[in-house]
């Protein structure tokens, strides 16, 4: 068998029904064995990029690792800004990527770049193949660490010379490979002692929150465990913006999201607890805000003995990195909650220990709800808010069979506090390195890991922007994925920044955006276009109701700012909230700065 023939026995051996990637020179020798194959569907973005994202949303909507086959060089540093962006969020991805033979390495031949340099930084591992009998060690090392632990990118490099090589002998089966020791593995069993003390924390808590991440929603049976437990102990919960859809929303513990641009009742939670469990999750500073004002009630509380901080988490890296822990579990979050939820006690929202802090908490939800913004209907123009409240109305039915990716941007954040999340994996979004243009060829690799599913990518003009030419890869390979853009002709989350911190100097931020109607045309693609409030949900019907890929032009009012917002150097408490009066001579303000040139 060829190397390249090699590559396709592993995939099938992994069983790889998709693979997304470009060809070239280098790695010819492996689409030459992949061609015509009845096991494998490969997918032919327009960019490397977009393979690179196509492959994240595949594996978020999945949970198994998106596949990437590119060339050398240019064709395999166009996927760096993937790796980087799944390596921040714990994605499971596997780029194969060609490389010159052994013997031009470091000639500078043509089309070579140093790969494993590049991208030892933005992976969880890379090697380079030099030898056609190493490739099937290799590949089976590559999907046992992309997957195992936190999960996360890995690159193998391999050069023309080892893919059009010829092994003369049987691959090796699958136990007769070697195994590599990976941080899941070195997490033997869950220490007893640290459950028994997590479980009298949680017990003797007068203030607690559950604050939910990623590793919820990655660990299969974590949602379940942690209902569960919020049944049997009556504790709030929050989630970060990659553990939405962990939790219920519609449960009446559910806080939403908490952060920079959570809930306000989420915020105050965090910061007047007295035992904050973090699930799963990071505390990011996007989550902390400034850490020296983030959660004083609970390290007050771990300092009399009475409370804290208990961080679980699969990665030991993680435990003290940010926030001090009180108590500590290393471990599979779904292990970790099996082990406490038989050691705490039943308590219901009428309990002693529990009655006054959801009074507090019903009072801050009355107080700021998320779904308090500008609905005077000025100029009758279109609330970007009320249009996703209208689509999450509308796909409420469709359970977990609706599946929402987003850009960045404020369209990203209205998504987040907008629509209601109730399952794992249906929000798919760019996190930890905030990627403009994730939302478009993740929406395609989602869609193709769940044909069934209605898949809808909410981007903004300018984030659609930098992606948009593989809408035509959605119409070449009938992927039926929507996409809705909200086109307010501006960077918006960046204007909102220049607007309350830099008195409305609007450097570089307004952008002129092609005719997207004409352009969903060219590319084959159904399109309709909402520039009034009246015509919003009709169009949405269209959408959700459409065979085949297509796209839904919202054109909305300018300047509207996403609140709650926690500005930089604030703690989590000091958000600023939507208030009509304050902004009404916000924009009375912005018309006297800019002479009316940039909003009502």
């Amino acid at each position: 068998m060829t190397g390249g023939e090699i590559f396709h026995e592993m995939m099938q051996r992994h069983n790889v029904k998709h693979i997304f990637g470009y060809p070239g020179g280098a790695i010819l020798p492996v689409f030459d064995a992949i061609y015509n194959s009845k096991k494998v569907d490969f997918v032919l973005p327009k960019h490397e990029q977009g393979a690179g994202h196509m492959a994240e949303g595949y594996a978020r909507a999945s949970g198994k690792p998106g596949i990437v086959l590119v060339t050398s060089g240019p064709g395999a540093t166009n996927v760096v800004t993937p790796m980087q962006d799944a390596l921040c969020d714990g994605t499971p991805m596997i780029v194969f990527c060609g490389q010159v033979a052994t013997s031009l390495i470091g000639s500078d031949g043509f089309q070579e770049a140093d790969m494993l340099g590049i991208s030892r930084s933005c992976t969880k591992w890379n090697v380079m193949v030099r030898h056609v009998s190493e490739l099937p060690q290799r590949i089976n090392e590559a999907f046992q660490i992309a997957t195992s632990g936190r999960p996360g990118p890995v690159l193998v490099d391999l050069p023309k010379d080892v893919t059009a090589a010829v092994l003369r002998k049987a691959i090796p089966t699958a136990s007769a490979l070697p195994v590599v020791p990976t941080v899941g593995d070195s997490v033997k069993a869950v220490p007893q002692k640290s459950i028994a003390r997590v479980a009298e924390l949680i017990n003797t808590a007068k203030r607690p929150v559950i604050y939910a991440g990623q590793g919820v929603v990655n660990s299969p049976d974590a949602p379940r465990l942690l209902r569960e437990l919020v049944e049997k102990s009556s504790i709030p919960v929050t989630t970060t913006l990659q553990g939405l859809g962990g939790f219920d929303e519609l449960d009446e513990k559910s806080l939403h999201m908490v952060g920079m641009h959570g809930s306000g009742y989420a915020n105050m939670a965090m910061q007047e607890a007295d035992l904050i469990i973090a699930l799963g999750a990071r505390f990011d500073d996007r989550v902390t805000m400034n850490i020296k004002k983030f959660a004083p009630a609970a390290r007050a509380a771990a300092a009399a003995g009475v409370g804290g901080i208990v961080h679980f988490d699969i990665l030991p890296k993680n435990i003290n990195k940010v926030v001090q822990a009180t108590e500590a579990v290393v471990g599979d979050v779904a292990e970790s909650l099996a082990a406490v939820l038989p050691q705490v006690k039943q308590k219901d929202m009428a309990h002693p220990d529990r009655r006054s802090w959801f009074g507090k908490i019903i009072e801050w939800k009355k107080r700021w709800p998320l779904n308090v913004y500008d609905r005077s209907d000025r100029s009758h123009l279109i609330q970007p808010q009320a249009m996703i409240e209208e689509l999450s109305r509308l796909t409420a039915d469709r359970k977990q069979e609706t599946i929402i990716t987003t850009g960045i941007g404020q369209h990203q954040m209205w998504t987040a506090q907008q629509f209601r999340w109730r399952y794992p994996r249906t929000m798919i979004t760019s996190g930890g390195l905030g990627t403009m243009g994730f939302g478009l060829p993740a929406a395609i690799g989602a869609k193709v890991a769940r044909p069934d599913a209605l898949v809808i990518d909410i981007d903004g003009d300018a984030s659609f922007g930098m992606t948009l030419t593989e809408l035509s890869t959605a119409a070449q390979f009938n992927i039926g994925v929507k996409v809705i853009v909200l086109n307010n002709e501006e960077q918006g989350m960046v204007t909102q920044w220049q607007n309350l911190f830099y008195e409305d100097r609007y450097a570089h931020t307004h952008i002129r955006n092609p005719d997207f109607m004409k352009l969903a045309k060219a590319m084959h693609v159904q399109q309709r276009r909402a520039t009034k409030p009246e015509e919003v949900s009709e169009a949405l019907k269209w959408l959700i109701n459409t065979d085949g890929p297509a796209l839904l032009e919202v054109v909305t009012d300018k300047k509207v700012p996403v609140l709650p917002m926690v500005p930089a150097g604030s703690g989590l408490h000091e958000f600023i909230a939507w208030d009509a009066e304050t902004d009404k001579k916000r924009r009375a303000l912005m018309r006297k700065r800019t002479f009316g040139l940039h909003g009502e």
